[in-house]
């Protein structure tokens, strides 16, 4: 899942980058409300986490112009400021829930996992596919023969592949979705993820296969008996 990160205290960015990648996430961080817009509007996010007060463009009006384009991802906003009004406004321009700094790290994962379940292709905490399942809560990937708990890249990419079966996506839409626009990351990390997938498969005795289609890219498949 790719998450916008809008913050402009660096250390505090840098904080969150590390806590929601260790929670599986894949992070893009901006550090201006300028940016935040021109980042959500590549249609690339799954949830976006903004701070009010920002340089250029403030977290409020970020939110009000994705909405009066018709954006609908989940929106949290991040404020110094604890006044009743400040809440109100930031709900009524359409976020989708309100923290005040200083918060507790916990809250913050949980109300992102809360946000995100309200999205209908995200709902379930379980993916199924043939005999393998995949967890949103721990990452693990089980089967017949077992479980294994997945790396943060691969469990990205296997829930794109079991969100999409049978749909071959291309190694530049997994690089764009999960390394993200500005990631130095080449090709090779697509295929040594997937060589990795492919061996964990496997080793749960899964029966589905990762196929790769000459040119098009990868999809995941119920093998044949």
């Amino acid at each position: 899942m790719r998450l916008l990160l809008a913050e402009d205290e660096r250390t505090l960015s840098d904080a969150l980058v590390t806590i929601l990648s260790h929670s599986n996430y894949s992070v893009d961080a901006v550090y201006n409300g300028r940016d935040a817009l021109d980042y959500i509007e590549a249609g690339n996010y799954d949830c976006a986490v903004l701070d009010v007060m920002m340089p250029e463009m403030d977290g409020i009006t970020v939110l009000k112009t994705i909405r009066s384009k018709g954006i609908n991802i989940p929106v949290l906003l991040l404020t110094a400021k604890s006044e009743i009004d400040d809440r109100v406004e930031g709900l009524d321009s359409g976020a989708d829930d309100y923290m005040t700094k200083p918060f507790a790290t916990k809250e913050l994962l949980a109300r992102i996992r809360a946000m995100t379940r309200r999205q209908p292709e995200l709902t379930n905490n379980l993916l199924t596919l043939g005999n393998i399942t995949l967890s949103r809560e721990d990452f693990t990937l089980s089967g017949s023969s077992g479980s294994v708990r997945l790396a943060n890249k691969e469990y990205q990419m296997l829930e794109m592949m079991m969100m999409n079966p049978n749909q071959a996506i291309s190694t530049e839409r997994f690089l764009e979705k999960i390394w993200g626009y500005e990631s130095e990351s080449e090709i090779n990390v697509v295929w040594v993820n997937i060589s990795g997938l492919r061996k964990k498969l496997a080793s749960v005795g899964g029966n589905v296969t990762i196929k790769a289609a000459r040119g098009i890219g990868y999809m995941l498949t119920l093998s044949r008996s």
